[in-house]
């Protein structure tokens, strides 16, 4: 008796072993490395559904800063990577980890503050002198200080205000770009952010917009497939339908179509070769 029940089970396990080969052999999925930006605004979110309908291919997102993102696609621990630092993202390519940068989306970083403005600089559109205003009071400052692309612009705002910011009134965070404006909240303190990320943070209590609209808060988002001659592993004909989607009309107008509260968030131009 006991040996026919064992008989039984072992037919009925056998039996599934196919299945569950099937089921391994159609997980079909590429690995995306990316801003927390692109996270935590809810673009992807809003986007990837799509792409995965019209593909079959998950998309799984790595949600890192830019310097992090860029260091994940150097081991090869992701198939694509979609970050916000140009210069970063060119010497990505020419030290021959990443096949080609190309141009997707943009939008704009803008300053925050309480309300109580102490360093004086809200309504102002000349960063650079609110970041040396900022710097002269030492207001309270929430940088990211995790070498993303966030935190690449804002040290070459430091640099421009001629100002090596350092002292209590400057705190980095080490963290996302989410968390880093819940620590701005709460202190309160000033801080830069792009704005995808600052229109879908809910937690905003005393802050608002100080400073915006200079040309140099300009945030273009650019994408690159990990080079497969440097990773073999790299599932290049996934990953490049991804790329191929995001700048196709379809993708484009997926970035475009994502809105909160009426307001677009990311503007596509991947038409425009030199962003």
């Amino acid at each position: 008796m006991l040996r026919r029940t064992l008989l039984g089970a072992a037919v009925a396990a056998a039996a599934l072993l196919p299945l569950a080969g099937a089921s391994i052999a159609q997980e079909r999925f590429i690995t995306v490395a990316s801003t927390t930006s692109t996270v935590n605004s809810g673009l992807f979110e809003a986007i990837l559904p799509a792409f995965t309908e019209e593909t079959g291919i998950e998309v799984r997102v790595l949600s890192q800063g830019t310097g992090q993102a860029l260091e994940t696609g150097r081991r090869g621990d992701a198939d694509v990577v979609f970050v916000h630092s140009r210069p970063a993202e060119e010497q990505f390519v020419a030290d021959g980890y990443g096949v080609a940068r190309i141009p997707v989306m943009y939008n704009d970083f803008v300053v925050v503050g309480p309300q109580a403005d102490p360093a004086g600089v809200a309504g102002g559109s000349d960063v650079v002198a609110a970041f040396a205003a900022i710097a002269g009071a030492e207001s309270a400052f929430a940088s990211r200080g995790d070498d993303s692309g966030t935190h690449q612009a804002e040290k070459r705002l430091w640099e421009a205000a001629g100002v090596a910011p350092e002292g209590s009134w400057y705190r980095e965070t080490g963290s996302g770009m989410g968390a880093t404006l819940n620590i701005a909240a709460q202190m309160p303190a000033y801080a830069l952010t792009d704005r995808g990320t600052w229109l879908a943070f809910e937690n905003k209590a005393d802050l608002g917009i100080v400073v915006e609209g200079d040309r140099r808060l300009f945030n273009q988002y650019g994408v690159i497939l990990v080079s497969p001659e440097r990773h073999a592993h790299v599932k290049t004909d996934d990953a490049q339908a991804f790329v191929d989607w995001l700048v196709s009309p379809d993708g484009q107008g997926a970035i475009a179509g994502y809105t909160i509260g009426g307001e677009q968030l990311f503007f596509p131009n991947a038409d425009e070769p030199g962003a």
